[in-house]
């Protein structure tokens, strides 16, 4: 019966109904476009991370994480076709690529300028690498003898570009130094400038002659879908022989926690404002509506309703605005995110990039359903304090104002 009563009430208030609605609807809207909007940043940095450097998981001799970056030529895996054929047969692993890594010196004749350099399988890279952009030249090639592909800030430090040669000097694996010759095939950029200042790749098979060696340093494991990554990486560690060890992505790169981390601070400080907002509106509708309808509380209460069942009254009312505005506001939301994304939203290189991108909308169902959560909580939170000051005003009072 009380249900029925507050829900008659709603719609013969159509109005007050309208300007709460509206309040509730638009809020929970701002909610899902926001988090959608903050997803799609996680998802397109952890895509352009794994898909430019990292792989999804690598796997690579026990040391190597800490000590490797100084000297690679020490860290070397021999067994490296036997380990790769292990990890090709986990499930949800779409391939298994080897990298040599390495320091040195690049001179074009003019200048030198210190690198760090990937050997790599060129064929395989270009399918993993799908977020390197290339501004020049062309790809590597497997018949790439002794092609090199440079990072932008490279080219741009050394004023090179395709067809020019350059020559890399590095140290072997025992110790000594080598040279070889190389013909600049292509200019590349990333998501990282900093990478991008110093990266060099040239084919595996060059590498490997430059260091002397038939090994490589890392396995890099490109899965079929980034949401596997902690069952696949689980998988892989409890496969490896004692000497190796594998890391995840995430692992990998401290710079996507910090962006995380970062970003959900702020959306949380949105979600509050968001409630805020939506709180002080519905508050705002909520008492108008309460204060007209003074005579009418002051009626029921002379017809024999207790104070508590007013309260309960305006309070169901807005339980019921609520749960309409936030699934309105719900149906809104995520239709606005597919036209949204349907368009794209052109966006600014990040921090440390030189490179923008196309920004679409991504809600996920926990960011749905928490709008909802907002949409409602707030509207009923709304109710409570001119509720309880209605069902307390005397009944000669309430009934006074309708005079």
């Amino acid at each position: 019966m009380l249900t029925k009563l507050a829900l008659r009430n709603i719609f013969r208030q159509k109005a007050r109904t309208a300007m709460t609605l509206a309040a509730v609807v638009l809020g929970v809207a701002g909610l899902i476009l926001a988090g959608g909007f903050v997803k799609d940043i996680f998802f397109q940095l952890g895509e352009a991370i794994v898909h430019s450097q990292t792989g999804h998981v690598q796997v690579f001799r026990d040391g190597f994480l800490d000590r490797g970056s100084r000297q690679p030529e020490r860290f070397l895996m021999e067994d490296v076709t036997g380990v790769a054929s292990r990890l090709e047969k986990h499930g949800g692993v779409a391939e298994v690529t080897a990298r040599l890594n390495f320091s040195g010196l690049l001179n074009n004749g003019r200048r030198d300028l210190a690198i760090i350099g990937e050997g790599i399988d060129p064929d395989k890279e270009a399918r993993l690498g799908s977020y390197i952009n290339l501004l020049s030249g062309r790809q590597l090639r497997g018949d790439d003898a002794f092609g090199i592909l440079l990072g932008q800030g490279v080219a741009a430090s050394m004023d090179v570009g395709p067809g020019d040669s350059v020559t890399l000097v590095t140290n072997t694996a025992e110790g000594g130094l080598n040279t070889v010759d190389f013909e600049v095939v292509g200019i590349f950029q990333t998501f990282s400038k900093d990478f991008d200042a110093r990266a060099v790749r040239i084919p595996l098979p060059a590498a490997q002659e430059l260091m002397f060696s038939t090994g490589a340093n890392l396995l890099v494991v490109a899965l079929e879908r980034t949401e596997d990554t902690d069952r696949s990486l689980a998988l892989i560690k409890a496969s490896l022989p004692p000497d190796l060890e594998a890391r995840g992505w995430r692992e990998l790169s401290d710079f996507y926690d910090k962006a995380v981390e970062l970003y959900d601070r702020q959306f949380g400080v949105l979600q509050f404002i968001i409630l805020l907002m939506v709180l002080l509106s519905v508050a705002n509708a909520v008492n108008m509506g309460v204060f007209e309808r003074y005579g009418e509380f002051g009626t029921l209460q002379a017809l024999g309703n207790t104070r508590a069942h007013v309260f309960r009254l305006v309070v169901l009312e807005n339980m019921l605005l609520g749960m309409i505005g936030a699934g309105l506001g719900v149906i809104l939301g995520l239709a606005l995110a597919g036209a949204i994304s349907a368009v794209g939203i052109p966006m600014p290189p990040p921090p440390n990039s030189n490179q923008g991108y196309t920004a679409h909308i991504r809600p996920d169902l926990l960011t749905v359903v928490l709008a909802w959560i907002v949409g409602f909580v707030a509207t009923v939170l709304a109710a409570l304090l001119p509720a309880r000051r209605v069902s307390r005003t005397p009944v000669v009072d309430a009934l006074r104002q309708s005079i």
